[in-house]
């Protein structure tokens, strides 16, 4: 038992029907959920009733990569969804604590619109907004009126500029500019709203932005890359890092360096929180969960089995090839996702996989750790990363969408629990609060405070 005071986070990782590619064929899935609000509604409110921190929803600003391929393109459940700004907005509505975690990307925003909008949600959500920073692995550069995908290491250094960026016109207003007084007919004190006047290498922009200062200060910021660009980022940048690792040792090698890197931003190591994923399978004995776990894994069409290969074996040619010979090493020549590209190389090496045990292995979680087993065992893998130097939280990916959300609140979480490793209520009622993670300081404040220390010195 753990009597630490630590406490887990949760967030629920939501993909429409559920993570596993096939989902949508099980009897269990609601196969219309990618634009069924009461679907989203009932998923957001299992989370709040089990305590989960989060709810996030993975996004991208274009079509999916299935979409060159027709035969992919019409078995799988993906090809329409909700934007999630405009979907988390409608859903803060009907719950009261759990955080919304929207993705978007700075490869193909614009910061003072994504500025707006994320203040806009953390107001309407009265502070529970976050924002998954992304720089875009796939090429969807023809949507965008832009010439190409821009090259790996463009694309985080735009997005330092633009994280900093969006940061400096959150801070536009002071948190009490806003005066609004009737008596005296002033509304704002001009003396506390500022001026960006940002001219960078990729954007310039003057401000102020037309929104006050968000609720929490700043929406909580969240990364997912884990190549080292990515890692960089996340130390200098995110207060919450969603990862894929598939072995522990993976794991606390990604914990430590990622922390490790705080302190010369000046940082310390709570104040950023590293969530891996995890794809559980659950069952009342390990025989039942291994015969849930095969259901799924029969549900995917031999079309999508071999569209999963081509995707990952860009430019090499299959057709020689059946789903039991070894599976070929992968390329390694990509300017896309770099970080999850290492991932299941490691994963095709380290176990020597066919190339049927490597499609079954990524059509669970795209790589992510699978944990087939009773609700004890999933918690008992949960708690020795929680507690062993491997992770601050989780992001839990249900297979099958909404029953296996449902099944983990009822049957894990009271064991997590149990063995004081989860909350029993909210601590706060903004996400920073529930997280544990402090609200910003507003930058122009702090910038003014040390040209006076300097001034008097």
């Amino acid at each position: 038992m753990s009597t630490s005071k630590r406490q887990m986070r949760l967030g629920a990782f939501i993909m429409a029907t559920g993570h596993h590619i096939a989902a949508w064929r099980h009897p269990e899935a609601q196969a219309d959920a990618g634009l069924n609000i009461d679907h989203y509604r009932e998923l957001a409110q299992t989370a709040e009733r089990g305590k989960f921190d989060l709810v996030f929803v993975a996004d991208s600003p274009a079509g999916w990569d299935r979409a060159k391929d027709p035969e992919a393109l019409r078995r799988t459940a993906q090809g329409a969804h909700f934007e999630p700004l405009t979907l988390w907005a409608a859903l803060s509505q009907v719950t009261k604590h759990i955080g919304f975690v929207a993705t978007a990307s700075t490869t193909y925003e614009d910061p003072y619109l994504l500025a707006r909008r994320f203040a806009s949600l953390d107001y309407i959500s009265k502070g529970r907004a976050a924002w998954n920073v992304v720089t875009t692995g796939a090429d969807v550069s023809k949507n965008f009126s832009i010439a190409g995908h821009p090259a790996h290491a463009d694309r985080y250094e735009r997005a330092e500029e633009f994280v900093d960026l969006v940061k400096g016109l959150w801070d536009s207003y002071e948190d009490d500019a806003f005066i609004r007084d009737k008596e005296s007919g002033v509304y704002l004190d001009l003396d506390k709203v500022h001026l960006v006047d940002h001219k960078g290498k990729f954007f310039s922009v003057a401000g102020p932005l037309n929104v006050g200062r968000p609720v929490q200060g700043y929406p909580v910021i969240v990364q997912a890359g884990a190549s080292e660009p990515g890692r960089e980022l996340a130390a200098r940048t995110a207060e919450m890092i969603f990862t894929a690792n598939q072995t522990f040792e993976d794991a606390q090698e990604f914990y430590s360096d990622v922390k490790g890197r705080l302190a010369r931003y000046g940082r310390r190591p709570d104040e950023l929180l590293i969530s891996p994923g995890i794809f559980p399978v659950l069952g009342g004995t390990e025989a039942e969960a291994q015969a849930n776990y095969d259901h799924i894994q029969s549900l995917v069409h031999p079309s999508i089995a071999w569209n999963i290969l081509a995707r990952h074996y860009k430019g090499i040619d299959l057709s020689g090839y059946s789903l039991d010979d070894r599976a070929p090493p992968l390329p390694d020549n990509t300017e896309l996702n770099k970080s999850r590209l290492k991932l299941v190389s490691d994963l095709v090496s380290r176990n020597n996989l066919t190339l049927r045990q490597f499609y079954l292995a990524v059509a669970t979680a795209r790589g992510h750790r699978t944990v087939v087993g009773t609700p004890e065992q999933i918690a008992d893998a949960m708690q020795t990363w929680f507690e062993n130097g491997a992770a601050d939280a989780f992001n839990i990916m249900p297979p099958i969408l909404p029953t296996a959300l449902t099944d983990f609140v009822d049957q894990v979480v009271p064991i997590l629990r149990k063995r004081g490793l989860f909350r029993h209520e909210y601590e706060g009622t903004t996400l920073r609060e529930n997280l544990g993670l402090q609200r910003p300081p507003n930058g122009f404040v702090v910038q003014a405070g040390q040209q006076q220390v300097q001034a008097a010195v």
